[in-house]
């Protein structure tokens, strides 16, 4: 990667707050796996790196985070690493195919329908007879109940 293509990257990642944090733990499988997923995602990611419990420095951490996963390290300021790494549809359609579909209630999705208020107050009519709404609507209706005309 060039100096411009590198320094066009910096740029476009001012914007972007860090995703994934690197703790105590250092790098661990999850922590790979998970970097490796958003990169398939975004292509551009920031880190933040806890200087004070992280086991190494950050650029320790970038360069093998970069190595582990084929990334360019973009930038190391602080405790923050830019990481780049071109998405290829055909990795990431091999991925899929190894996780899985999932289950079928996973597939599967549920048809909502949503019931007005008088909907629901004719289904609960149906259900109990003595559940009318005995308040009237209008003023008019009012007088009449009370035996004024």
């Amino acid at each position: 990667m060039t100096s411009k293509e590198r320094a066009q990257w910096r740029a476009k990642a001012n914007t972007l707050e860090p995703i994934i944090q690197i703790g105590k733990e250092g790098i661990s499988e999850n922590l790979i796996t998970q970097v490796d997923d958003t990169l398939d995602n975004r292509e551009l990611i920031k880190i933040r790196v806890h200087l004070e419990t992280a086991p190494k420095t950050p650029k320790e951490l970038a360069n093998e985070l970069g190595e582990a996963l084929g990334a360019d390290v973009i930038q190391v300021i602080g405790g923050i690493i830019v990481l780049y790494r071109k998405a290829d549809p055909d990795k990431i359609a091999e991925k899929k195919k190894q996780r899985g579909s999932g289950s079928a209630k996973a597939t599967a999705k549920k048809k909502v329908k949503i019931k007005g208020m008088r909907q629901r107050q004719r289904e609960k009519e149906e259900k109990n007879p003595y559940a009318k709404y005995e308040n009237p609507r209008y003023r008019n209706d009012r007088t009449k109940k009370q035996g004024r005309s």
